[in-house]
């Protein structure tokens, strides 16, 4: 979808260069220039060049660390006194945790009660002292107002704020110099920090690059936040995409994200899945769901955005057990499981003949399961679901084609995870 109109754009966003370039000064020697990296494979689907901005490979593993230093680093004398608090169930912990540590400030963060015990170990790592409040990162952000209400502790806010969307904004420098004839950046969208900033570097030394922010279709607040001119609560939202699950755009991030982006998109999770699972697999790069959201855009409409195109990976924390699901329902949206139920005869040898059948088709057997007991079978049938690895979809059809050519009875298809 287009944004604003430009006649009815702001007159002017929160956050210039000026102010991104002064943050690029605080944070020399604090973070790292993360690298961009060719994908090949993205190329030749984009019909031009594509290049992967790492900031997975960023300190704390995401940009967080970017805004938080220089939301933090400008704190006045007694503010730090009185300490930093964050809410977050990830990574904008650890950003807040490492900045503040470098700062020697005391810093706490209450993150929700079911949070990855990684994000959780990384972030007292850093030095925070961690509270596990809430059900969801609601209740860790409630407790987190109470804390900064009854201490003075500075609330950093993810994005909401001038200096958060300045720090997050030097990526978008990078992304300049590293690939001087970008004309496309793509960017992970939750609260609009990153994509606020990004654009804001881009948009004043090259304004006819475009710059698309993407959502994930369940916590998709900036579509209708940008039909009503101001921002607007989303009832609830339901993503994978724990990094971009915000529920409503900031008041700053929204007057920024409205002057200065050209599209917003939204992607659906099997996208989100698919791209991450293309990041392991063909760019051998470990991303979360949220940092996935750029690639997940291109994957869907690979020939709407000028080349050369840079996607800005967001971030690398994931907890593993997340990662394994993720990649699970990538594969089966990217029809790399197939599962089946085949009817048989009931007669020795059988369920052989059927699995080297399979085999021979190239398909890898995850499990089976072998059932005679149906009213619904044919007297000396039985019935065999069996789920499968494939190649993709084509391989899937023939696989399914041959096996009714040999005269099995193939009651029911679809894909799934084991």
């Amino acid at each position: 979808m287009a944004l604003v109109e430009p006649n009815q754009r702001p007159a002017a966003p929160p956050v210039g260069l000026a102010e991104i370039r002064a943050a690029r000064e605080l944070l020399a020697g604090v973070v790292a220039m993360t690298p961009v990296a060719g994908s090949r494979a993205l190329t030749e689907l984009c019909g031009g060049s594509v290049w992967l901005k790492c900031e997975n490979l960023q300190r704390t593993g995401s940009f967080k660390i970017r805004g938080a230093y220089t939301r933090i680093s400008r704190l006045e004398p007694e503010q730090r006194a009185l300490g930093v608090v964050a809410a977050s169930a990830g990574n904008h912990a650890q950003g807040v945790a490492l900045a503040a540590h470098l700062l020697g400030i005391p810093a706490t963060v209450f993150m929700p009660e079911r949070a990855a015990l990684p994000k959780v170990e990384a972030t007292c790592g850093y030095g925070a002292v961690v509270h596990l409040r809430g059900e969801t990162i609601e209740g860790s952000i409630a407790a987190a107002v109470d804390h900064a209400e009854r201490t003075g502790a500075v609330l950093v806010h993810p994005f909401d704020h001038p200096d958060v969307i300045a720090g997050q904004g030097t990526v978008g420098l990078e992304v300049l110099e590293q690939v001087p004839d970008v004309r496309a950046v793509i960017v992970p969208t939750g609260g609009g920090g990153l994509l606020g900033g990004v654009a804001a570097a881009v948009k004043a030394l090259r304004p006819d690059v475009c710059v698309v922010g993407v959502q994930a279709a369940g916590a998709a607040a900036w579509p209708a936040s940008l039909a009503a001119g101001h921002p607007v609560s989303l009832s609830g939202v339901a993503t994978i995409a724990d990094g971009i699950a915000v529920g409503r755009p900031g008041e700053v991030t929204f007057r920024q994200v409205a002057a200065l982006v050209d599209e917003l998109l939204t992607v659906d999770e099997d996208a989100i899945s698919r791209a991450l699972l293309h990041c392991l697999e063909r760019a051998k790069l470990l991303v979360e769901p949220a940092g996935a959201a750029a690639v997940a855009a291109l994957l869907e409409h690979p020939r709407r955005f000028p080349t050369p195109a840079v996607a800005v990976l967001s971030g690398g924390n994931v907890d593993p057990l997340v990662l394994l699901r993720v990649i699970q329902h990538g594969m089966a949206a990217a029809a790399r499981y197939l599962s089946l139920r085949v009817r048989v005869e009931d007669r020795p040898g059988a369920l052989a003949e059927l699995l080297a059948r399979i085999g021979a088709q190239g398909a890898n057997v995850l499990d089976v399961a072998h059932s005679r007991i149906s009213g619904a079978l044919p007297l000396g049938t039985v019935e065999v679901a069996v789920s499968l690895e494939t190649r993709g979809r084509e391989h899937c059809a023939e696989l399914v084609d041959a096996l009714r050519g040999a005269g099995h009875t193939v009651v029911d298809v679809g894909t799934a995870p084991r």
